[in-house]
């Protein structure tokens, strides 16, 4: 006679038992929700829905071919050149080396929205490069063939590669703490000031009347990584907090210290001289002037005291608020994102 099999009774999840890494509770029960500002991160994200393909781009062609001068067409380029490349290494990070480590739903849920957005940018930047007839080969291997750039990539790769190792182990503070350093990189400095601080050529070009559709599109894009840069701070603090970590100084300053040589670099290259209302001094400053906006959000110490707001159009430039309604030319369904805060 066959024994009867009875189904295996579990405890319901309890949110107290839910943490950000090495959870004991159920990763695909949802709720009840410990990280409920991860779930409004999720919705908030669904409200800035967008596609490349919503911006005409036809006053760009003209621009590039015949307004913008060889100085400003290089800096075009560079730009499109880098983030075409450091969307997908972010999207690698995020799908690859961090939502996998998540041990509750509603973060790794706005993080698949998130690997989908780094995704939707990189179509943008195709999107950009296709309408205005660059050379596809020139532009994707540029970060390759140019040392500065290709330092900020290579730095990028080797905190990717230190979250990706096959022996990180979580349950040691070693590991908690390389793993710390690796999502706090990609939130507060590759997309908290790089990307930020990346677009600002963009919009200085906008300012005059050039490059509008392209400028456009990199608002929505921000407004992306904006985002993303604000959850990742919020997963590094509650991270820190649960495991009671403390991040070593030294560590730190390391950190800041290779980001700004990599970025005093990609800016002398970007800008060997300036154009009209932009320079290499000026890209370098607003790093530093974001980076402490960052640290500052980290509860940290400000890694360059005293560097000021060298442009103080950007963040008007790119929010828009007195100037027009940022979604006013979107279809209805989607104007609820003209709600979102900005941090």
């Amino acid at each position: 006679m066959n024994a009867v099999v009875r189904p295996l009774v579990l405890e319901p999840v309890a949110a107290a038992d839910k943490r950000i890494v090495n959870g004991r509770a159920d990763i695909n029960q949802l709720a009840p929700f410990k990280y409920p500002w991860a779930w409004q991160f999720f919705l908030n994200a669904n409200r800035n829905h967008w596609t490349p393909l919503e911006i005409g781009m036809a006053q760009d062609v003209a621009d590039y071919q015949q307004r913008l001068t060889p100085a400003e067409r290089h800096v075009f380029e560079t730009v499109l050149a880098y983030l075409t490349t450091a969307d997908i290494l972010a999207m690698r990070n995020i799908g690859l080396a961090v939502m996998e480590k998540m041990s509750a739903p509603e973060l790794q849920i706005y993080q698949a929205r998130q690997v989908y957005e780094e995704s939707l940018h990189t179509w943008t930047y195709q999107h950009c490069i296709e309408t205005l007839g660059l050379d596809q080969g020139e532009i994707y291997n540029r970060y390759r063939v140019v040392p500065q750039l290709h330092a900020k990539i290579a730095l990028a790769n080797r905190r990717l590669d230190a979250a990706l190792r096959s022996d990180l182990d979580l349950g040691t503070r070693e590991g908690l703490h390389e793993f710390a350093l690796s999502y706090l990189f990609f939130a507060a400095v590759f997309e908290g000031c790089w990307f930020y601080n990346g677009f600002s050529p963009i919009f200085a070009l906008q300012r005059r009347g050039l490059m509008r559709g392209t400028a456009e599109q990199f608002q929505y894009i921000l407004r992306d990584e904006v985002m993303h840069c604000a959850f990742g701070i919020r997963v590094v603090r509650e991270l820190l907090h649960e495991e009671q970590l403390s991040l070593d100084p030294r560590a730190i300053a390391h950190l800041w210290e290779e980001a700004d040589a990599a970025e005093a670099s990609y800016a002398a290259y970007l800008l060997p001289e300036p154009i009209a209302g932009y320079s290499a001094e000026l890209h370098h400053g607003q790093f530093r002037f974001v980076a402490n906006r960052r640290a500052r959000q980290l509860g940290l110490s400000e890694p360059f005291p005293g560097a000021g707001n060298v442009l103080p159009w950007l963040d008007e430039q790119v929010n828009l608020r007195k100037e027009k309604n940022f979604f006013e030319t979107r279809v209805t369904e989607y104007q609820s994102g003209g709600a979102l805060e900005w941090d």
